[in-house]
C-alpha cells in the first residue's frame, strides 16, 4: 500500500487550509462536503476535514517533518502565518511548531539530521 493523502481534522478547515496552503506553497484546489483540499504533489494529497473541535492538550500521535534549507528562517514565516513554536520540545533539539489549531510539526534541515546518543538533534544555532 501507499499513502494517498494526509487528512487533518479541523474545527475550521478553511482556516487551516489557508495556513498550510501558504506554508507548503500548495494552492487550495477543491472543496466538497466537510473537506478542503490542497494541490497534490509527488503523489501525496493534503486535506482538511471538519471535525468539530481543535486538537486538545494531548500530544499528537502523528506529525509531519517539513524540510527546509533554513529551518530557523522558516520559524518567522510560520509565526507570521499564525503558527507558533512549541518551546517545551527545545531540549530535544528539534524545531517543533504548531499550526493555528495546535497540530504539531517539525521543521528540519534538508539532508541527514545528526542525532546524539539520546536522540537529540543539534541543527538549531540559537534559542529560537
Amino acid at each position: 500500500m501507499d499513502i494517498n493523502c494526509v487528512i487533518v481534522d479541523a474545527a475550521d478547515p478553511e482556516r487551516l487550509a489557508a495556513f498550510w496552503s501558504e506554508l507548503l506553497r500548495r494552492p487550495v484546489v477543491g472543496r466538497g462536503g466537510p473537506y478542503v483540499w490542497l494541490e497534490r504533489r509527488n503523489g501525496l494529497g493534503v486535506g482538511f476535514q471538519r471535525a468539530g473541535q481543535a486538537a486538545g492538550a494531548k500530544k499528537n500521535r502523528l506529525h509531519l517533518d517539513l524540510e527546509s534549507e533554513d529551518p530557523e528562517a522558516e520559524q518567522a514565516r510560520i509565526e507570521a502565518l499564525g503558527g507558533r513554536r512549541l518551546t517545551e520540545y527545545d531540549p530535544g533539539g528539534f524545531l517543533v511548531m504548531a499550526d493555528p489549531e495546535g497540530n504539531e510539526f517539525c521543521v528540519i534541515p534538508k539532508g541527514p539530521v545528526e542525532l546524539d546518543d539520546e536522540g537529540r538533534a543539534h541543527y538549531l544555532t540559537g534559542s529560537g
